[in-house]
């Protein structure tokens, strides 16, 4: 399988204790054509943990990609197997994540240090499976100079074969800035990443980092193959609906958020009927009214019911009435 521009055109960013399994789906019933990842993976939990918990994925996720953290090319090139074999369509080494865990264990961000076992890594990978591999970086930690910390990353890996990049346009601070701090506080650079694409016109290219909406996408689009977006489609889920028609040119209109909440039920029954607790799925959709009327209702009667009831899928359908309820009351106050 060989991946063009339109198939990275956007993306959803690798997020820990959010992109798992149940929140692929219900991002998938809004967009066909959003590319997914899973939450990072260490090469060694592949190799050695419970795999079918740490890899599984309902066949709708597709296009979807796992995340590989490690720095062991041995390690690595085992782990892309596994996922290979599992039916990912795209395995991506994990280099831009500062979380105290990755520093411990010498990957993440801190490979921007190493671009010369980067490239070993990616190249076993490469040679264990047919999948495409590709990097997701920061554009340099610490006091690197980014310029020259992203080229020559991105120039090794080239040269190891790899031929799409993700680039978070931030530095990561491992030392003196928290993980969550180093999601808002390094500034952004895009600049730096439209560069590298016109450096390297035959690199795919995707930019990530602070972009919050659909028409902020297409400018970045103009000037890079795609872009990944992370908490702005977590946190208004609803924004996806959009993402097929206004960045694919799709034809056929978004699902409701109704059309959304039925079809999520019939999943909500399956996992509580296979033990997984109700509230494992609902926490994901706390955001798809948002802003609306009703908005609150449905997140106050998911947050509240969810967790008591953790085998009683109806709570959806009724957080759903009081929605409906609520915006047929505004449509009188108006009318």
């Amino acid at each position: 399988m060989s991946l063009t521009a339109p198939d990275i055109r956007f993306s959803v960013a690798p997020m820990m204790d959010w992109t798992d399994r149940h929140d692929r789906f219900f991002m998938r019933l809004m967009s066909k054509r959003a590319r997914l990842y899973t939450e990072m993976v260490t090469a060694d939990a592949v190799r050695y943990g419970n795999r079918d918990k740490l890899l599984a994925f309902n066949e709708q996720e597709h296009p979807l990609a796992l995340q590989l953290g490690g720095s062991s090319p041995e390690a690595l090139a085992e782990a892309a197997k596994i996922g290979e074999d599992y039916g990912y369509d795209e395995i991506n080494l994990n280099v831009g994540c500062p979380s105290d865990r990755v520093q411990s264990g010498s990957f993440g961000a801190c490979l921007m240090q190493e671009p010369d076992l980067v490239a070993d890594c990616v190249a076993a990978m490469r040679a264990a499976v047919k999948l495409p591999i590709t990097v997701k970086s920061r554009i340099g930690v610490d006091d690197q100079e980014p310029r020259e910390a992203l080229f020559t990353l991105v120039e090794k890996c080239k040269s190891a074969g790899i031929t799409h990049f993700i680039v978070h346009a931030r530095k990561a601070w491992l030392d003196g800035l928290s993980p969550k701090e180093n999601r808002d506080i390094p500034p952004l650079d895009y600049e730096l990443v439209y560069q590298l694409k016109r450096a390297h016109a035959d690199l795919l290219i995707s930019i990530n980092g602070g972009i919050e909406t659909l028409a902020d996408s297409k400018t970045h689009l103009a000037q890079t193959d795609g872009v990944m977006l992370g908490r702005a489609p977590y946190k208004n889920p609803y924004l996806l609906a959009s993402v097929d028609g206004v960045l694919f040119g799709d034809s056929a209109p978004p699902p409701t958020r109704e059309e959304i909440v039925e079809q999520l039920i019939p999943y909500a029954e399956t996992l509580v009927t296979n033990g997984t607790p109700l509230h494992a799925l609902t926490r994901h959709v706390m955001g798809l009214f948002q802003g609306l009327p009703g908005g609150r209702l449905w997140r106050r009667h998911l947050s509240e019911n969810a967790p008591r009831r953790g085998d009683d899928p109806m709570v959806l359908q009724e957080a759903l009435q009081l929605v409906e309820e609520q915006k047929e009351k505004a449509m009188q106050r108006a009318g």
